[in-house]
């Protein structure tokens, strides 16, 4: 008889313990997106600011449209390629 109550003790014990722990765990995933969200939100922001208020905006632009230009370049001469 008291192996059984004692079972049925530690089961309670444990179920109810493993419903807290997921509890704390969906607050802290909620509160660790939270605060990767915000960081993001931020570096955006910062990120603008630089390119927007320098001249490494311009030129990051115009590196970026040449080297759309090479990687579109290089594509058409991997389809060529594959057709042979």
């Amino acid at each position: 008889m008291r192996k059984i109550i004692l079972s049925l003790v530690l089961t309670t014990l444990l179920i109810s313990c493993k419903e807290e722990t997921k509890e704390k765990v969906k607050e802290a995933s909620k509160a660790v997106g939270a605060d990767l969200k915000q960081a993001a939100d931020s570096a955006k922001v910062k990120a603008k600011k630089v390119l927007d208020s320098s001249k490494v905006g311009e030129k990051a632009k115009a590196i970026i449209a040449k080297g759309a230009e090479k990687v579109e370049q290089g594509a058409k001469k991997v389809q060529e390629a594959t057709k042979k």
